[in-house]
């Protein structure tokens, strides 16, 4: 190669690798000192020698020194480090996308130096669990860092990865904001009132305020943004957003609480729909207001306080502007707000009409007519009416929809009745359900109705039925994600019941032997016995008696003293049986897989609680990714241990993972119901806590812990059998030491499970 073509192969290299240094020597000296220049180029050297690309380096020379600016010079350069690792786990694509993005980091972020290294380490650890999601992560970080401190960044960030797994598309789905949840979960980490953190009590609201019974849900994910932003509503369902964006706070529930209540006003005073007819868009827009203020005001004369809870909403100013949008928002508080004056002829005018007929309140006909003719005098105006892109205002209130009828149209009420068939909204049982929960401590037979209704509900529930879902807790950020994990309950395949009779037969001599070790046990409220000879206690009324005979100049009784005791059993156990995997397992030197080992132990330890009548449930469960945590009732408290029960031990079967977590807490579900001085979970496990959408060995035993210290708050016990002879260490981390039995040889499950049964309530 001559001379000539060497310099011009050396200037494309050059050219290919950015700037020269001659030329990043006098960018840095306008922002660093000599040693931190030197620093900087031998970091931009470092970076052109990478082969990341010219792109790459371009983009720190441009960023870096701004950025040295707010954050300080040593950052700047060691983000240098934070762009290589990023490329190289990452690609190209996302480092490039880095310094754009640190400098909206720095200057979102508090504490700036300290903040941002956080930051930038931050980033790399992203960049290890989800590398395809980095770019689109970056692109968005300052919308992110408007709503999220960086702690608050991490804990998103890990529930879009723990939501995904090991599924890398729906994980970029989640950070491109393709999946809802994505915003759901933004919303819960910026410290926005979500709906799930207040549905319970906007159910008891609507119903304390109206009288209402009606299913609230929130918009199904893949609804417009506008279906989204308001409350919706037919006669058998009520639609309440996730969030309201730009309200936090008591101010965001009181928001939660006047849509609820304004959407009550209308199932009470709103009749029937009204007719679409020929009706203009603005028309039903106007109807539609009319008819919002007309049942708001004669709410507001049974509940006067529902004014200062609907007025603070009401934020449109009589200088407002005049489009059609504006000038519908200051109607609405005019017609509300009997201090708010506004000059604007077309809104006195409706005013005057709607208070004029104040004495036909009561009928809903005349939003019709006053709505229809101030549309027309609106349309008169000229002022054009956008009807795709109109929202109503207050936020409070809903999208009218359920005001109108569509005629052959299917109706919203119609849609969605079969969007809530087609996917149940999983709720937990409330405590006001029809049935209240059973709190005899007997054990009681149901009649044949009640049992054949029990079995033919369990056929309907042979694909499983969602029934709850649960919060689950992560470890790296300390703190809980609602509604995270879901319980689906199926109907355990029927068995054969003589299978577990069978097993007492071959077990007579271990049933004999638990069934006397477990009548001696007492584990009951102490009881205080009076008037003994002997006791750890006065009895005063005793005492008072004696000093009466010792001064009338009798013996005294000696009786004066009392002791606690226990004297009857007042015990509840609940039996969590894992029916994973791994539990299809041969027993070493057995013909028994595992769970038949579970199934003949809990046989045994379920006919000695029958005979000295214990109240006691038996559950199985196994996993499949964290919607669907799946649960098999074997026997509810409350429901005998007859012949349907023992085929529904015998009909258990493997398979799937173990997520214990979310089965212990739906277990204790019932076990809390019970009026018992103890409470006990037996959980029989045979492997440590995993899932095929979990791959931190270390989240779902943290998660089980956290599950355990829980159930101590509520009085609950919980104790471990272990069948996996390498449990110790994470067995002995979720329930204690103390809290644990390991089985080494598990063909004496059967005998030994009963004995522990007497251990614990000795």
């Amino acid at each position: 190669m001559n001379s000539s073509k060497k310099r011009n192969f050396l200037k494309v290299i050059a050219d290919d690798n950015g700037t020269d240094d001659t030329e990043r020597s006098s960018q840095a000296k306008q922002v660093f000192d000599d040693s931190d220049t030197a620093r900087w180029l031998r970091a931009c050297r470092k970076l052109g020698q990478a082969g990341y690309g010219a792109s790459v380096i371009d983009a720190y020379e441009r960023y870096s020194p701004p950025l040295a600016r707010r954050v300080g010079t040593d950052c700047a350069i060691d983000l240098a480090d934070i762009v290589s690792s990023v490329a190289i786990k990452a690609g190209r694509r996302a480092a490039e996308c880095l310094p754009a993005a640190a400098i909206k980091a720095a200057e979102r972020l508090e504490d700036k130096e300290a903040r941002f290294r956080s930051w930038m380490g931050l980033i790399e650890r992203f960049a290890d669990l989800a590398p395809e999601s980095v770019e689109p992560v970056l692109l968005k970080m300052d919308v992110l860092l408007s709503r999220l401190n960086v702690s608050r960044l991490e804990a998103w960030l890990l529930a879009g990865v723990r939501a995904a797994g090991i599924d890398h598309e729906r994980r970029l789905s989640f950070f491109m904001f393709e999946d809802a949840e994505a915003s759901r979960w933004l919303d819960h980490e910026s410290g926005s009132v979500v709906y799930s953190d207040m549905d319970r009590e906007l159910k008891a609201y609507l119903t304390a305020l109206w009288g209402i019974r009606i299913p609230l849900r929130e918009p199904p994910a893949h609804a417009p943004e506008q279906a989204r932003r308001r409350a919706s509503f037919s006669q058998s369902l009520i639609r309440i957003p996730s969030s309201f964006p730009g309200y936090r706070g008591e101010q965001a529930a009181d928001l939660y609480r006047a849509a609820l209540a304004h959407v009550g006003a209308h199932m009470m005073f709103s009749g029937d729909r009204f007719p679409i007819g020929k009706l203009k868009p603005v028309q039903v827009a106007l109807v539609s207001l009319i008819e919002d203020a007309r049942v708001e005001l004669l709410a507001i004369r049974e509940f006067p306080g529902l004014r200062r809870l609907w007025l603070p909403f009401h934020i449109a100013q009589a200088t407002g502007s005049k489009n059609a949008p504006g000038l519908m928002a200051r109607l609405s508080r005019a017609l509300l707000d009997p201090e708010f004056h506004d000059m604007d002829g077309w809104i006195r005018r409706a005013r005057t009409m709607f208070y004029d007929r104040c004495g036909e309140w009561e009928c809903p006909a005349i939003s019709r007519e006053i709505g229809g003719l101030i549309g027309n005098d609106l349309g008169q105006m000229r002022v054009q009416f956008n009807a795709r892109t109109y929202v109503v205002e207050p936020p409070y209130r809903d999208d009218n929809l359920g005001l109108w009828d569509f005629g052959d149209e299917e109706t919203p009420e119609a849609a969605e009745a079969e969007q809530l068939f087609d996917s149940i909204r999983i709720e937990e049982q409330d405590d006001d359900d029809d049935m209240p929960p059973d709190q005899e401590r007997e054990e009681h037979e149901q009649s044949e109705d009640e049992e054949a209704n029990r079995i033919n509900m369990e056929f309907l529930a042979q694909d499983g039925i969602p029934v709850a879902r649960y919060p689950e807790y992560d470890y790296v950020t300390a703190s809980s994600r609602p509604d995270w994990t879901t319980i689906v309950e199926f109907a355990p395949p029927a068995g054969h019941a003589h299978v577990i009779d069978d097993i007492l037969e071959r077990h007579a001599y271990v049933v004999n032997r638990i069934k006397a070790l477990i009548d001696s046990a007492r584990v009951s409220r102490p009881q205080r016995i009076n008037r003994q000879q002997e006791g750890e206690y006065l009895d005063l009324n005793a005492c008072i008696e004696a000093v009466i005979s010792r001064r009338m100049g009798e013996t005294p009784d000696p009786h004066v003293y009392s002791h606690a005791e226990r004297r009857h059993r007042d015990l509840s156990v609940h039996v969590l049986l894992d029916v994973s995997e791994s539990t299809k397992d041969k027993v070493v030197g057995s013909d028994n897989t595992v769970l038949e080992l579970e199934r003949q132990a809990t046989a045994l330890l379920a006919h000695a609680m029958f005979g000295i009548g214990d109240p006691f449930a038996i559950a199985a469960f196994c996993s499949n990714r964290r919607e669907e945590v799946r649960y098999y009732r074997v026997k509810d408290f409350g429901a005998p241990y007859n012949a349907r029960s023992k085929s529904c031990l015998a009909g258990l079967s493997s398979g799937f993972s173990t997520r214990i977590g979310a089965a212990m807490r739906h277990a204790a579900a019932d076990l809390k119901l019970q009026q018992t001085h103890r409470k006990l979970l037996l959980v029989i496990t045979d492997g440590e806590p995993s899932d095929i959408d979990v791959s931190d060995r270390r989240y779902l035993v943290e998660d089980a812990r956290h599950v355990i210290h829980d159930l101590a708050h509520d009085g609950i016990d919980v104790f471990c059998v272990g069948l996996d002879s390498g449990g110790d260490s994470y067995l002995t981390r979720i329930f204690g030491r103390r809290n644990v039995v390991q089985i080494d040889r598990l063909e004496s499950l059967p005998e030994r499970l009963p004995m522990l049964y007497f251990r614990l309530t000795a």
